[in-house]
């Protein structure tokens, strides 16, 4: 079982920054490809970013084709930690963030049904 806790979320003005965090339990973190998704009112839960390792232990990051250069997923095996570095930040950034984690590793995850543990998401505001 894996409990995740985000936090780091909150209100800003266009252009800010905001570095989201997620705390994550379990002795098998490092194996586990994680991912963050954003859902606005209205709309359906949107593949973010994610990181995940090869067999050899090498790490990758894959993102959201419209949100590349602007936000940056990494992660502390030692702290079992995930973040994500939101620069310049939009309006239409604005949504529920949530970190996710799936027991399946290898090959980028993009939908949600991928993956299997959820946070309850922290809120991000961007005002114009």
């Amino acid at each position: 079982q894996v409990q995740l806790v985000e936090s780091g979320g909150g209100l800003v003005q266009t252009g800010d920054s905001l570095r989201l965090s997620c705390a994550a339990s379990g002795s098998t973190f490092s194996s586990h490809q994680m991912a963050w998704f954003r859902q606005a009112p209205g709309k359906e839960r949107e593949f973010v970013a994610s990181i995940y390792s090869n067999e050899r232990g090498t790490y990758y990051a894959e993102y959201a084709d419209s949100l590349k250069g602007r936000f940056t997923i990494s992660r502390d095996n030692a702290k079992n930690m995930v973040y994500l570095q939101m620069n310049s930040l939009k309006p239409e950034d604005t949504a529920l963030y949530y970190c996710a984690a799936s027991l399946r590793s290898g090959y980028v995850e993009r939908h949600p049904s991928d993956y299997q543990y959820w946070g309850q998401g922290t809120q991000v505001t961007v005002s114009s």
